[in-house]
């Protein structure tokens, strides 16, 4: 699974951790991220992100 920058801030969703402080549980590709998603650092919308 591909992990993803923020363009603003740098953070990096990582898939194999998920985002289990919002309720993403670890495996959970970027693809299936809610819509409503943000970066937890920043708060930037998902198509902020860049595949790195």
């Amino acid at each position: 699974m591909d992990r993803y920058v923020c363009g603003p801030c740098g953070y990096v969703y990582d898939p194999a951790e998920g985002d289990p402080d919002n309720g993403i549980a670890a495996g959970t590709p970027f693809e299936q991220l809610p819509d409503d998603w943000v970066c937890p650092v920043c708060g930037a919308s998902k198509d902020m992100f860049e595949k790195e």
